[in-house]
């Protein structure tokens, strides 16, 4: 088998990353609603305070990661571009496959970002 190109490995790193934006972006929804919950709960014993402190805690650790993650996909996106350029001017020997997968890659990256934004 032979080993994979720069432009397959890219085109996966782009849509792993794409798909770990929004895992991020749906455990912020999920503990949004968390602390919600738990702020209509009635009682203000020490277990309610200290969880929603904890979920507090978790909530920001989150919000911190989505803009380094952001530059990332954004970084991965331009490196692909570059190494679709570089296929394109391959002539008869680029790989057709590995381009629309890119292209793929890129289009579903940058749907994802209009919907999150």
């Amino acid at each position: 088998m032979a080993p994979r190109s720069q432009l397959e490995i890219t085109t996966s790193s782009v849509l792993r990353l794409v798909k770990e934006e929004a895992s991020y972006h749906r455990e912020l929804q999920e503990q949004t609603e968390r602390i919600k919950k738990l702020e209509s709960q009635d009682g203000g014993d020490e277990n309610k305070e200290y969880m929603l402190r904890q979920e507090r805690l978790a909530l920001e650790e989150t919000k911190k990661v989505l803009p380094s993650l952001k530059q990332k996909i954004e970084e991965s996106i331009a490196k692909l571009q570059g190494l679709l350029t570089e296929e394109g001017k391959k002539g008869p020997e680029s790989n057709v496959e590995d381009i629309n997968a890119a292209k793929d890659a890129i289009s579903k990256a940058r749907t994802a970002e209009r919907e999150i934004a």
